[in-house]
């Protein structure tokens, strides 16, 4: 087993009012959250992690929550000062940060540029005002466009923009108008996802009403696509569009099975070591995480993936890639040889889900694209 690269995840888990849609780990609380503490928290737990490391260098650093742009430039740039006292960074690693464009979730870009993040990533969701206020959005299609000039007059000129599709009573035109409103704010990438329907969400106990229906769903996906690729956007992986090379690297890292880092409220972790590969995850509730690290109680048992386990993992992230992966890659990340991978395969090659190349690359299908969900349960253990 080769040692991967190394990415860091920090989960800042609070939001102004939490999105029906939303199963993250996220809770309302806005402008009360105890920031101060919880940054304090973070220090401790930056510095437990650091022993993971082993001294390996941070590729990327990924600020996600929650609403990340609730914390000020200043809260921010202490804690990636705090990262950078306990781990190496490699000197162009990306850093990015999660923003809502709405007034009261949006501080200064130039700060947080300053502050040393390098990548915005803004959740827009849809530029029609009908649409943001059904998803319990508490910006409108004006903040956006205000949010992005800003962050390009700050210094920004690495942006995503996160866009839903597949809304209630959404039509393909009406989709098509959410992508060419966000292609023409010029963003580098653009992560471009269909609405699920989460269990333990609003919108799971109430689900909302005239959902697209599956055909629906997949003509409005193709338009998409064909729009974005129309315009310069490469897509590289199921819901991920760059431009001028502009992929996310922290994500490229979770989709080639790299390592990484979890720090905050619920964030979960990988680590390859000594030819094992384990799994961890920090307390969930806020107040329950920042206690345990005030206390010092230990957190729960971390397992070693068992070869099934290893081989569902990497197939659940390296499936999502329109590359495929290399065998290599396969062996490199799992310690388990390309012999275990064809034997894994069989079932799905049958039914025509999987596919090899003679270089020894491995990809889906069209149809398993298309059903991607049915290709990545055949490696449940």
């Amino acid at each position: 087993m080769k040692t991967p690269p190394l990415s860091l995840y920090v989960h800042l888990p609070w939001c102004v009012r939490k999105c029906p849609y939303c199963d993250f780990n996220s809770h309302t609380a806005g402008e009360a959250a105890p920031k101060r503490r919880y940054i304090d928290a973070l220090r401790h737990d930056l510095a437990q992690e650091r022993e993971r490391a082993c001294d390996r260098p941070l590729q990327s650093i990924f600020l996600g929550g929650g609403t990340p742009s609730l914390f000020s430039p200043g809260e921010i740039a202490e804690l990636l000062q705090a990262i950078r006292e306990q781990f190496p960074v490699v000197p162009d690693a990306e850093v990015t940060m999660e923003a809502n464009p709405g007034t009261v979730e949006f501080g200064s870009p130039a700060g947080y540029r300053k502050a040393g993040v390098t990548r915005l990533s803004v959740g827009a969701q849809s530029f029609d005002d009908s649409m943001l206020r059904s998803l319990g959005r508490i910006h409108s299609s004006d903040d956006i466009a205000r949010a992005i000039s800003a962050a390009r007059e700050g210094g920004f000129d690495n942006f995503n923009i996160d866009l839903m599709h597949g809304l209630p009573a959404q039509t393909p035109e009406m989709a098509l108008a959410d992508l060419n409103a966000a292609i023409g704010l010029e963003p580098a990438h653009i992560s471009w996802y269909q609405l699920t329907i989460e269990p333990n969400t609003v919108f799971h106990a109430r689900p909302p009403s005239n959902l697209p229906d599956d055909e629906l769903a997949f003509e409005i996906q193709e338009a998409g696509r064909a729009l974005l690729s129309q315009h310069g956007f490469e897509q590289y992986e199921v819901s991920a569009y760059a431009r001028d090379g502009k992929r996310c690297r922290h994500n490229m890292n979770y989709w080639t099975f790299g390592d990484y880092l979890a720090v905050g409220a619920g964030a979960h972790g990988k680590i390859s070591h000594q030819g094992r590969v384990v799994r961890y995850q920090k307390p969930p509730n806020p107040l329950q995480y920042m206690t345990s690290l005030e206390t010092g109680v230990p957190g729960k048992p971390e397992p070693v993936l068992a070869p099934d386990d290893l081989v569902f993992e990497f197939m659940l992230n390296a499936l999502r890639l329109n590359d495929g992966f290399s065998e290599s890659l396969f062996e490199g990340r799992t310690g388990l040889s390309a012999g275990v991978l064809m034997q894994a395969t069989g079932n799905a090659r049958r039914r025509g889900l999987i596919e090899r190349a003679a270089s020894g690359t491995w990809r889906p299908t069209e149809l398993g694209g298309r059903f991607l969900n049915d290709l990545q349960s055949e490696f449940v253990p």
